[in-house]
């Protein structure tokens, strides 16, 4: 006899690789309805960018399919909207922070690549650059020069190629250095989240500034970071400061997500060979020693530097570098997924913001 319960024990052996539950049991299953032979019913995920969301829709069909009486299989499959699993900044489900022990290893460009894999994922991202000192990801997403505004006391974020982006380097002129002692630091990390109107977003990349100072003490004190993946190179003495950043992290209680292994190597144009430039093998101890993996390993390669100057992310362009900046957003959301199940998010204690701290520095235009 087909009835509810006889597809949804057929529905109950499609199993979440990440939860270890299958999904009746996780609550994915929505809306089902039979009627005259065809069966309708919704997977409603955590995420819109879960990436095997393809393999849940074709294995529910197959499954309820296959039972007697089934004529049709009719799946929709949804997300839950950030509003409902929100737990840090208004709408923003997921805050994701991109740190690196020190400059010069490709921090930027994978935090930018990163929200372009995961809006081409589904995903509405948002990209909050906190490194006030080297603000650049304006020019990566081809809007440099365009200002930021506000409206109704709140900032609004600049709409860049599908992400909403926050950053220093929109609000001040491009030959203006920063220079602020720590409390404006706070103040700065404070005003460009909290004051901003972010809308619904499923996933918040922050671009943190290199090194241990006063910029991700902010960050991790004031926003409920989902957790944090460290960029380095195999180059030895870029792993030195890789390890500085784990510690960091681990001190804040902040989850490791893993670590993106940058410039890994080069392919050879003329051979094809892959040429080990700064060592090979460092990463893998690092995720050894911290029990965290290595979530993507990226090449170097002349489009990733054209396009960043171009304001057009390799992620968007096509062949192995755009791939591996889609792996590396699909290894993302799955580890969201598992260390926040296992340790959510919170905010640390907030300090108390020394004199200037307390006053919004930022001569943001009005939006019109």
């Amino acid at each position: 006899m087909l009835d509810t319960a006889t597809v949804l024990q057929a529905l109950s052996t499609i199993v979440d690789p990440d939860f270890k539950k299958d999904i009746v049991e996780l609550g994915f299953v929505r809306d089902l309805k039979i009627e005259d032979g065809v069966v309708s019913f919704t997977i409603r995920l955590t995420t819109p960018a879960c990436p095997i969301k393809d393999q849940f829709k074709r294995q529910a069909e197959e499954a309820v399919g296959a039972l007697p009486g089934v004529r049709e299989v009719r799946v929709t499959m949804d997300a839950a909207p950030a509003m409902e699993v929100s737990t840090g900044l208004p709408g923003v489900a997921h805050i994701v922070a991109v740190i690196a022990g020190k400059g010069g290893v490709g921090k930027s460009t994978t935090a930018v690549n990163l929200a372009v894999a995961l809006m081409q994922m589904g995903a509405k991202v948002g990209l909050f650059d906190a490194d006030a000192f080297g603000p650049n990801t304006p020019r990566m997403l081809g809007v440099r020069g365009v200002p930021l505004r506000t409206q109704g006391g709140k900032i609004v974020p600049i709409e860049a190629q599908g992400i909403k982006l926050v950053s220093i380097g929109s609000a001040i002129p491009e030959d203006q250095p920063v220079v602020w002692r720590g409390s404006l630091q706070h103040g700065f990390v404070r005003d460009f989240t909290q004051k901003t109107e972010w809308g619904e977003l499923d996933y918040l990349v922050v671009d943190m500034p290199p090194g241990t100072g006063d910029i991700p003490l902010s960050v991790m004190q004031l926003l409920p970071l989902s957790g944090a993946l460290v960029v380095g190179t195999p180059q030895e003495v870029a792993l030195e400061d890789v390890r500085r950043g784990v510690t960091m992290l681990n001190k804040m209680n902040v989850n490791l997500l893993g670590f993106v292994e940058n410039m890994s190597y080069l392919v050879c144009p003329n051979c094809g060979e892959e040429i080990d430039v700064f060592g090979k093998g460092g990463m893998d101890a690092f995720a050894e020693t911290f029990g965290a993996p290595v979530l993507a390993r990226i090449p170097m390669d002349v489009g990733i530097r054209k396009g960043s100057d171009a304001g057009l992310p390799a992620a968007f362009q096509e062949g192995p570098v755009a791939e591996a900046y889609k792996e590396l957003a699909a290894a993302v959301v799955q580890r969201v997924a598992v260390v926040e199940k296992e340790n959510p998010p919170k905010a640390a204690g907030v300090p108390q913001a020394g004199p200037g701290g307390s006053q919004p520095f930022l001569n943001v235009p009005k939006k019109n």
